[in-house]
């Protein structure tokens, strides 16, 4: 099971091929930690028992991404920090879960051949702008900066779409 997690990372350790998937516009970006900046999660963090003096949180195992096609942005990840207008009753709005069409990309190249992708989301309060850095060996670090949340980072790296799965015909 573990070789078939590293393989799925589409790119991993062939620049050329991580380029080529960063430059088509359909990527996914697979959340492995998390890195709150609040101080009160830290601290909690810090306060459990059996746990070492740090602020990043395993999320590996999990299905926690970041979907980039040409037409649709799926965004699904954890958010851990303060949010400073909470919508009560609504767990759904805990993290940063949404669906939009209404977004815009743009790339440049960073420093030591690294891609930095900056996603403008227009139609939701809560997410201002997602920058994906990609790493030529197919590691990325995103950043989320929000308009009611303090910001938050996550390390992972960047995959294949998995296609849709198409629903049987009923016959």
């Amino acid at each position: 099971m573990l070789f078939q997690g590293c393989s799925a990372q589409a790119g991993k350790g062939d620049s050329q091929a991580v380029a080529a998937l960063v430059n088509s516009g359909n990527f996914s970006f697979r959340a492995e930690r998390a890195t709150p900046t609040n101080y009160d999660v830290i601290n909690v963090m810090n306060s459990l028992p059996n746990t070492t003096s740090t602020r990043i949180l395993d999320l590996s195992g999990s299905n926690y991404s970041i979907d980039v096609r040409k037409d649709k942005l799926d965004v699904a990840l954890p958010y851990f920090g303060r949010v400073f207008n909470p919508t009560y009753g609504n767990t759904r709005e805990a993290g940063y879960r949404f669906t939009t069409k209404d977004f815009t990309v743009s790339q440049s190249a960073g420093r030591k051949g690294k891609n930095i992708v900056k996603i403008k989301v227009n139609d939701q309060s809560t997410v201002d702008e997602i920058t994906i850095e990609v790493f030529k060996n197919g590691r990325a670090f995103t950043s989320i900066r929000s308009n009611d949340r303090q910001p938050i980072s996550y390390d992972g790296y960047i995959t294949k779409n998995e296609e849709p799965k198409e629903k049987p015909q009923p016959e």
